[in-house]
């Protein structure tokens, strides 16, 4: 067998692992949404959604249920496809928007917002979930503490030129600095604030309606696609800047626009859903497994294994302990610190 037939079967399998992928999410997508405190089997579901007026569960479908499953859908994606980037700009496999403080700082925000504000009434919203009393100051608020952690990363990485592994310290004391900040924020604060400071750090997909659902899928979308069209550029920065300048990237201009693009969609996920971590590590990590470091494949195949990984998440996070819905961050990170501790072990941060 010659290289070209070597290489089309290379790239043949790596198609299919993408279709067997997508047909996995598809199902787990379905089961979903017949998962929860009222059962409905999978003929109620494709029932209501061809026609949502035969059925007397159209408002569990269509304002609970399927919301919840498109938010994990957007949200894994665009925290994984971020994390791919990071890895590839920051040279560091341990990058992901968890561990460099990007959603501490969207914690911190938040707070902000709640105690000094004023955000912080708690509405009780029917039997379980509990609403903010002023979410879009709150989200306002997130998405600005999100990327003043970007700016100060990006500072740190681009401006002093530190190592790969400096970048992960400067962003777990990032973190350690936003964690003590909105601590002291709590101290001040009455017990109703504290108590929807609380609420709002756990990540949680029952915050998402359609409206916020629009609004991630608009900014994950839009770095999705840049990230594609450049995507050989990407490959080429694995080589090293100077292969990369050689070849013709632009390479801090890349990596500028690629964390720019990377935080603008996570902090856009956190202001809405909360903190979730260690989607953005695992899922691109599975994905090098999977297809490799080509981020041709990488870069869709993280999307996907970062949709269905959340979306697995949410579904453990309401099977658990029925009939209570546990915050589908505590489950992501259970599922993340073991393979943090791993890649530190086995020396792949370095």
């Amino acid at each position: 067998m010659d290289i070209l037939a070597q290489y089309q079967k290379a790239v043949g399998l790596k198609w299919m692992v993408g279709v067997v992928l997508l047909l996995m999410l598809a199902t787990a997508a379905i089961f979903s949404m017949t998962v929860g405190s009222l059962p409905l089997s999978i003929s109620d579901i494709v029932h209501n959604l061809i026609d949502k007026t035969q059925s007397q569960y159209g408002h569990v479908i269509w304002n609970i249920r399927l919301p919840r499953m498109v938010a994990s859908l957007i949200a894994g994606a665009g925290l994984a496809v971020a994390g791919a980037v990071m890895q590839n700009i920051l040279k560091n496999p341990l990058a992901s928007p968890f561990t460099i403080g990007i959603s501490q700082g969207a914690g911190f925000g938040a707070a902000f917002a709640i105690i000094v504000l004023g955000a912080g009434t708690l509405n009780l919203a029917g039997s379980e979930a509990v609403t903010l009393g002023s979410p879009d100051l709150v989200v306002l608020s997130a998405f600005a503490g999100a990327m003043l952690s970007v700016c100060f990363i990006l500072g740190v990485a681009l401006l002093r030129r530190i190592s790969p592994e400096a970048v992960i310290l400067a962003g777990v004391a990032l973190s350690a600095f936003f964690s003590a900040a909105t601590m002291f924020l709590q101290y001040f604060a009455s017990d109703m604030q504290v108590a929807a400071t609380v609420f709002w750090t756990f990540g949680d997909l029952g915050k998402a309606g359609w409206r916020e659902n629009a609004i991630m899928l608009v900014a994950f979308l839009f770095a999705f696609v840049y990230f594609v069209a450049v995507r050989w550029r990407f490959n080429a920065l694995q080589w090293g800047d100077e292969v990369a300048q050689s070849l013709g990237v632009r390479v801090k201009r890349l990596r500028i626009i690629g964390m720019v693009l990377s935080a603008l969609s996570v902090a856009v996920i956190t202001a809405f859903l909360g903190i979730i971590g260690f989607i953005g590590l695992i899922a691109p990590h599975m994905a090098r497994f999977l297809v490799g470091s080509d981020h041709r494949f990488l870069i869709p195949c993280s999307a996907i294994l970062g949709a269905l990984l959340l979306l697995l998440s949410d579904i453990a996070a309401r099977m658990l302990m029925p009939p209570i819905i546990l915050p589908v961050g505590i489950i992501t990170s259970f599922l993340g610190a073991p393979l943090f501790l791993y890649l530190l072990i086995k020396g792949q941060g370095r």
